[in-house]
């Protein structure tokens, strides 16, 4: 069975050197990205090493897993929402995405890879995701789930001028996590709670806001993934939006319904409406015991496999067992492990412009 990786990463942390080659002249470079939040990897205790695989090393992982392509995603650069000096955010992006090229991109097609925007400057952001497609050869950009960077939620209007050029580009989007500071946890000592709900809380809030302020009706062609927080919190978000949209259904001074699901109709069904139209797509962990039940109430066609090599899995040999263990799940009909091992990615990450 055909097997993409829709979401592994590179460790540009480690290659801080590196990627200063690609900064304005001049630029003193200790770090390019700033940190996480403010417990991410400052706790005593048993700490596995994700690695640095180079290019090499990715296409020895991939030939040992049997997975026929990957997309990756940053590492330390999924901090880029906290950048909040324009100038350095517009530029470490670009250092970020010449870097990848070089370095893994030109090593193989079987490595993709989705390019960082400084969403600082909304202009300079759609810039620099036209050149990473059209120049760099990526399948689009990631939007950091949060970030004092940001300047609103990712349903704002004032990120408009990104999704239509993503339109244009016929790219893809994606939402990823990465930094749980603000979400209420930040007076925990213990990591691994902020870990677990800071993932699916961030790409949940960026997930209402685009589908409640009417994203996806906006921009048909529109195709955008909620990565890294699992399965499960679709069928929870169904059932909580489904509740709270019929007894708060809001009116524009006309009297007419805003944007979003027509009165008498669930809330759930106009998220439904969109993933089976190809606008929303959703990472899963494959030790997601409840994505049989997710796929049972939202579908097949949003989830997408994912590796994260080399961060949750170590090793060729654990992620092949996550895939194996997949393919004898008995929730899962054949031809949905088709679709979310593979049929989805393609359809996520194919350049498909505008005509």
């Amino acid at each position: 069975m055909k097997i993409i990786d829709a979401d592994g990463h590179v460790n540009d942390g480690a290659s801080v050197d590196e990627i200063a080659k690609y900064m304005p002249e001049g630029c003193r470079v200790r770090r390019v990205f700033p940190e996480f939040d403010h417990l991410h990897f400052y706790f005593p205790g048993k700490k596995a090493s994700s690695g640095n695989p180079g290019a090499r090393q990715w296409i020895n992982f991939l030939d040992e897993t049997g997975i026929d392509w990957t997309v990756v995603y940053p590492g330390a650069g999924l901090a880029v929402g906290r950048i909040v000096t324009r100038e350095w955010a517009i530029a470490a992006c670009r250092a970020y995405n010449n870097w990848l090229y070089e370095k893994f991109l030109k090593a193989s097609p079987r490595i993709k890879g989705m390019a960082l925007i400084p969403i600082q400057d909304v202009g300079r952001a759609t810039e620099e995701m036209s050149r990473a497609v059209k120049e760099l050869g990526m399948c689009g950009a990631m939007l950091p789930s949060n970030g004092e960077g940001l300047k609103g939620h990712l349903g704002s209007e004032i990120y408009w001028p990104i999704y239509e050029e993503a339109e244009k580009l016929g790219c893809a989007l994606a939402v990823h996590g990465g930094c749980h500071h603000h979400f209420g946890m930040d007076s925990f000592s213990t990591y691994y709670p902020v870990h677990a709900l800071g993932h699916p809380i961030g790409i949940m809030v960026q997930a209402a806001a685009m589908l409640s302020h009417g994203i996806f009706d906006r921009f048909p062609r529109l195709r955008v993934a909620f990565l890294e927080g699992g399965a499960t919190w679709v069928p929870f978000f169904m059932d909580r939006i489904n509740r709270s949209y019929h007894s708060h259904i809001q009116l524009d001074l006309e009297g007419v319904p805003l944007t979003g699901p027509e009165p008498g109709n669930r809330a759930s069904d106009y998220l439904k409406r969109h993933i089976q139209q190809g606008r929303i797509f959703v990472g899963f962990d494959c030790d997601d015991e409840g994505l049989g039940y997710a796929v049972q109430r939202a579908g097949s066609e949003p989830f997408l496999f994912a590796s994260d090599f080399p961060h949750e899995s170590f090793s060729a040999g654990s992620c092949r067992q996550e895939i194996d263990e997949l393919l004898h799940r008995e929730d899962l009909t054949p031809k949905e492990k088709a679709a979310v091992l593979a049929a989805n990615a393609e359809r996520l990450y194919t350049l498909s412009p505008a005509t």
